[in-house]
């Protein structure tokens, strides 16, 4: 379970700035050096148990210190950008704007991908819900405001959906998770396309609750009865929170897993240069259409020679085939091969300038 592992990973001391094996609900303030036996990075909550996982193992295989922190994929963008960080994490690509404020060297790499589960809390409602991209959207744009609501009550006819007014949750912080869901939707609403769009934070409409992180939004849905959140799908399972079928793009019920995610990605047709690509809305009857990349962002071009050596050694070891299995036991899912040698040649251009 990811907890023992993270109790246990705590316990080694390998995490050695304050937050330990907790969530950082803001910004590292003083930059702890990276070197060729520590490297510190943060961001993305959406794969903040994969990572302490490979940190873990890597630090018994080799005794190099691996301390990530989960600031969510803005924090992780901006803390990389000022120098705090050797490397981020982000569940969205770096816009024109940011790469420009990295000194125009950043570096995508794809390290894994995952699942964004609809989660809910309804005790009475015990086999899973099913939801489209076009209802999800209108509930968050308040449009459709009750449980029993026709279009949610057309899309599961054999169960008696309450007649309760629908809690929305959603996050707080720039995230990478809301960059992926609000993806999904525009996709699927063209009118959630023109007022809210895509982007890691929003103009929410309505009056969702908002919290920080993955681990924010798992624990107000779980606390708040009749409510509705969106979370990677590690926190939903570590939870035991239901979590819903969503309509593929072919029309079928499919449930979030690394097997549809995988899917989903064996649809992705062409590989881009900066490898930042949307899997979001995949074609496919099995294909999870909440699904999308996680990425490392790292300078090509390095100051310092051990940290640029020390972040190739340990960006091969999470695109080995022992790190991407262990990313599909804890339910993510291992990059495709078409992704995977183009991230190595990535993770080879990593250089110390001289």
């Amino acid at each position: 379970m990811i907890k023992r592992a993270l109790i246990t990973f705590c316990a080694a001391a390998l995490l050695v700035i304050s937050g330990g094996c907790g969530r950082s609900d803001g910004p590292v303030p003083v930059r702890v050096k990276s070197s060729g036996d520590r490297l510190m990075g943060g961001g993305s909550s959406f794969i903040y148990p994969i990572m302490n996982r490979w940190a873990y193992d890597y630090y018994k295989a080799t005794g190099v210190e691996v301390n990530y922190q989960s600031l969510g994929s803005s924090g992780g963008i901006k803390q990389f950008t000022v120098g705090t960080l050797a490397f981020g994490a982000t569940d969205s690509p770096m816009n024109a704007e940011q790469m420009k404020a990295a000194n125009g060297d950043a570096l995508h790499i794809p390290v894994v991908m995952g699942a964004v589960a609809i989660t809910y809390n309804l005790p009475q409602i015990k086999e899973p819900l099913k939801i489209s991209g076009e209802v999800l959207a209108d509930i968050y744009l308040g449009k459709i405001t009750k449980w029993s609501d026709p279009a949610l009550q057309q899309l599961n006819p054999d169960v008696n959906l309450p007649d309760n007014d629908i809690i929305t949750v959603r996050r707080a912080d720039g995230s990478g998770t809301t960059y992926i869901f609000a993806d999904y939707l525009a996709h699927k609403s063209p009118e959630w396309h023109k007022i809210v769009g895509v982007g890691n934070s929003l103009s929410w409409p309505g009056h969702s609750i908002g919290a920080k992180g993955n681990e924010g939004v798992s624990a107000q849905v779980k606390r708040s009865a009749n409510s509705l959140g969106y979370v990677e799908l590690v926190y939903a399972i570590e939870s035991e929170m239901p979590v819903a079928a969503v309509l593929s793009h072919d029309g079928q019920p499919v449930m979030p897993s690394s097997q549809s995610v995988t899917a989903a990605a064996a649809h992705l047709t062409s590989v881009t240069e900066d490898l930042c690509m949307s899997i979001a809305d995949s074609p496919g009857v099995d294909a999870y259409p909440l699904a999308g990349l996680s990425w490392v962002v790292v300078h090509k071009n390095n100051p310092s020679k051990e940290e640029a050596a020390a972040l190739k050694k340990f960006l091969s070891y999470i695109l080995s085939d022992k790190a991407q299995a262990a990313a599909a036991k804890m339910n993510y899912a291992r990059l495709p091969d078409k992704l995977l040698e183009p991230a190595m040649a990535k993770v080879n251009q990593i250089r110390a300038t001289p």
